[in-house]
């Protein structure tokens, strides 16, 4: 197993370029594609850091960052935990702190650059379900038994449901956590939604490397399917959160980007 050093996720062999790195949502060095393994993360002293973020909601890190760099949750449940957006890299000791907290029912991800090494978590947690949206397909690099695929909408388990709302990619997801932020609502956002820096605001792109924006029918389609659902705080997969109110500030951020893509605000620039 080999993993793109840009992106951090796991192929099952290397090939002359990561196919995600080479899609304009992401990007290829200027040196050419890297690969890496677990072998090698190890000996570099990378390590993977599960910190609680909120009662039963975890965020995994690896530190130094690998690849992109996200920050995976894992939801806490009555009826099994889920993992979401999964880190590029795994070692013994987390995986032991992960098992503490109890059995992962699945590991998902948003989109395809958060794949991170998710069959090597799941084989290492018991064959935990990996699931991946089925208009994504394609970009799983790494093909086993473990992956299951799922469209439009899935309850992962009770009070835990996925929503397809494309995007930055057609399979492009959110998670609601129903019971989170005592009993509120969490939304974890992942590329799909995410926050901004002054924790009050949201954004949305095709590609955030490359700065291609959506269109604003698109953010209109994303902003409604979400406004449906009942929340009060938002996660993205990078440790920035809008901590209250989220669903009303996803409107307002939503009818923003809208007004500056449609040109509302040309006069001013």
């Amino acid at each position: 197993m080999y993993i793109c050093s840009t992106c951090g996720v796991e192929h099952a062999e290397k090939v002359d370029v990561c196919a995600i790195c080479a899609d304009e949502r992401q990007w290829v060095p200027a040196d050419g594609q890297r690969w890496t393994t677990l072998e090698e993360l190890a000996a570099a002293g990378h390590e993977v850091v599960v910190r609680e973020l909120e009662p039963d909601l975890f965020g995994i890190t690896v530190e130094p960052k690998v690849g992109i760099g996200q920050q995976a949750h894992l939801v806490r449940t009555p009826d099994g935990n889920v993992i979401w957006d999964m880190v590029g890299y795994i070692d013994d000791a987390a995986v032991r702190r992960i098992r503490e907290l109890g059995e992962v029912a699945a590991i998902v991800a948003s989109h395809p650059h958060m794949y991170g090494v998710q069959v090597e978590w799941s084989r290492a947690l018991g064959g935990a379900p990996v699931l991946v949206a089925e208009a994504d397909e394609e970009w799983v690099a790494r093909p086993d038994p473990v992956i299951r695929t799922w469209s439009g909408s899935l309850d992962v388990v009770p009070g835990v449901r996925l929503l397809q709302l494309g995007g930055h990619f057609p399979g492009s997801a959110v998670a609601l956590w129903s019971a989170g932020a005592g009993g509120k609502g969490v939304l974890l956002g992942g590329d799909t939604i995410q926050a901004n820096p002054d924790r009050v605001t949201m954004t949305f792109m095709r590609s955030y490397p490359n700065r291609i924006p959506l269109s604003a029918a698109v953010v209109e389609r994303i902003t409604k399917a979400v406004e449906a659902l009942e929340f009060d705080r938002l996660y993205d997969n990078f440790g920035k959160t809008v901590d209250s109110d989220a669903r009303a500030a996803l409107r307002r951020s939503a009818d923003r980007y809208i007004g500056w893509v449609r040109g509302d605000f040309d006069h001013l620039t």
